[in-house]
């Protein structure tokens, strides 16, 4: 027979066999114990967790005869023909390839017959969220008036791609990653079965590299059995993972925590030379700086891998301040999540080593001016209490200044510009609202809250400050209370994208384009605008500026002043 794989010589036939999932496999017992099954299951998880492993087992479990606690028997036809995949009341769907409406419409209409052999139908539907818009439409009516002998089991590892009609219709079960010490366990388990050699060290760094997923961990430890010489080494796991050794972690950081740029980019540039992957380098230094941390504060974490720390690393911790290892783990962070981005991976590494030996910038570390707070005295101190009074008397004024602007103008003859790196878009502001209306502005308030809610969370949040001001048939204007907010708004595509799709469906086919700008620049550019159009009344009604700024007559200097900043809009009243 041909070599089969580990992940499926050792593919889990039994509830009990699957790892680290232990919540969703007791309730699944439970469920059949009790014959308290659901007409449709929806298992959600990353890849490698034993969702389509669940999902065979389940459909054997409820259609075994000699089924005991909820666990097949996997000796009666009956499991055989199911572990074979030759049985044809458990139909097994890739949904990737099957993604018509066609295709679901020919499962609704089998879906109709009784099982010929087994007690129940199962269909199982991997990569659900494949489907077209049709063919979740076409699988929705089955769902809402299932057959009593038919279960779905639909399994996805993007659960956001799927509709919430049909998530609502189905028992949701979320596969967690799998944690590394049971990966190890697993493996030790496998190779032990097989007979095969092995050192512990090369099944943590495997378990590692396999980021939660069992058939990963499986798929390279097939590799490493392949790569070694009977016995699987530490060697061995390194060069099939391309992740680095202890010793090669402990120079680089060491060479950065010591400043020795040159030093640092002539280490790097060796671990790259080796074929190192981009990638999994950055993951292996983040986790080495982490460790360095976790030792520094909770040492007894790490006693399971005590024989693997070094006598560097020891010192490396002992001697490092948590605020660097704070910084350099932002950095590897931050370097990380640009590596995905990019097909220059090695420039960004070099960056990222850059920072990490020369941690005297002021977003990194603190200047020869500003000591850490370990190291202030205590003269330092009281000048640090008296700064923090100073800047909360600031904070405090600068909301009395808010809450009342026209007090404030008597005592100031010049007013400060504020320095804004936003750049408003002017003439964009000055085109909605030549075209906005009341009744347009009317209809987006009275579905802003709705729209909020049928956003991301992240995306939720980042519009909370904000305020719809103008809207026209084609565009509309939001004003944001802080100035960053409006900049991350203002760049993110997927946002507006999202805005205009939610409001499409709230407002019948008002899809308009969006200006966004911060709410101190908004009166600004309103009176702007109303003075070039003074003679269209109907324009400040449409925007609502039709309320007027009332300044009491104290001298003729604020008089002008406050002529000079709110122009027409002027009252001037003697009391």
């Amino acid at each position: 027979m041909a070599y089969q794989a580990l992940y499926r010589v050792w593919r889990s036939q039994r509830f009990d066999d699957l790892v680290g999932q232990e919540a969703i496999t007791k309730t699944l017992k439970n469920a059949i114990q009790q014959q308290k099954t659901s007409h449709a299951y929806l298992f959600t998880g990353p890849r490698g967790t034993g969702k389509t492993s669940a999902a065979k087992i389940f459909a054997k479990a409820i259609n075994c005869p000699n089924s005991v606690d909820g666990e097949p028997c996997n000796k009666c036809e009956m499991c055989r023909s199911i572990t074979e995949g030759r049985q044809e009341d458990v139909i097994e769907i890739d949904a990737a390839s099957n993604n018509g409406v066609e295709e679901i419409r020919f499962i609704r209409d089998r879906a109709n017959y009784a099982p010929t052999a087994a007690s129940y139908k199962v269909y199982i539907i991997d990569e659900v969220h494949m489907l077209s818009t049709g063919a979740f439409n076409a699988l929705l009516k089955t769902l809402e008036e299932p057959k009593e002998h038919v279960i779905f089991v639909l399994a996805t590892t993007e659960p956001h791609k799927i509709p919430a009609t049909i998530i609502s219709r189905t028992q949701r079960f979320d596969f967690k990653r799998i944690g590394v010490p049971a990966i190890i366990g697993r493996m030790a388990y496998i190779l032990g079965e097989s007979n095969q050699p092995y050192e512990e060290q090369a099944l943590s760094v495997i378990a590692r590299a396999a980021e939660g997923g069992m058939r990963d961990a499986l798929s390279i430890l097939d590799q490493a059995i392949s790569f070694s010489n009977e016995t699987i080494t530490l060697a061995d796991a390194l060069a099939v993972t391309g992740s680095l050794t202890t010793e090669m972690m402990d120079a680089f950081i060491g060479a950065c925590l010591q400043q020795n740029v040159s030093g640092a980019l002539e280490i790097l540039e060796n671990i790259l030379a080796e074929g190192k992957e981009a990638r999994r380098l950055t993951e292996d230094l983040l986790l080495y700086c982490r460790d360095v941390l976790i030792y520094q504060q909770a040492p007894q974490l790490l006693e399971a891998r005590a024989a693997y720390l070094t006598d560097t690393f020891k010192q490396l911790a002992e001697a490092t301040a948590s605020e660097r290892l704070y910084a350099m783990i932002k950095i590897l962070s931050e370097t990380q999540n640009e590596i995905r981005f990019t097909n220059h991976a090695n420039v960004y590494l070099e960056v990222a080593t850059v920072k990490l030996a020369t941690p005297q910038t002021p977003s990194e570390m603190p200047t020869s001016s500003q000591p850490p707070i370990s190291a202030v005295q205590p003269a330092d101190q009281a000048e640090l209490a008296s700064l923090k009074q100073q800047l909360q008397q600031l904070q405090t004024e600068i909301q009395q200044i808010k809450a009342n602007p026209t007090e404030k103008m008597e005592h100031k003859t010049t007013p400060k510009k504020t320095v804004s790196s936003y750049r408003v878009p002017t003439e964009r502001v000055y085109q909605v609202l030549s075209e906005a209306t009341k009744d347009h502005l009317i209809n987006v308030k009275n579905v802003w809250e709705d729209l909020l809610m049928a956003l991301p969370v992240t995306q939720r949040a980042m519009l909370k400050a904000s305020e719809p001001m103008a809207a026209g048939p084609n565009s509309m204007l939001v004003t944001f209370d802080y100035e960053i907010v409006c900049q991350r708004a203002d760049s993110n595509e997927e946002l507006r994208l999202n805005m205009q799709n939610s409001l499409s469906m709230m407002v019948k086919d008002y899809t308009p384009e969006f200006v966004f700008i911060t709410r101190e620049s908004w009166p600004r550019l309103r009176q702007a605008f109303l003075s070039q159009h003074h003679d269209r009344p109907e324009a400040t009604k449409e925007i609502g500026t039709e309320d007027e700024i009332v300044i009491p007559e104290e001298t003729n200097e604020v008089v002008e002043q406050a002529k000079s900043l709110f122009g027409d809009l002027v009252t001037i009243k003697k009391d």
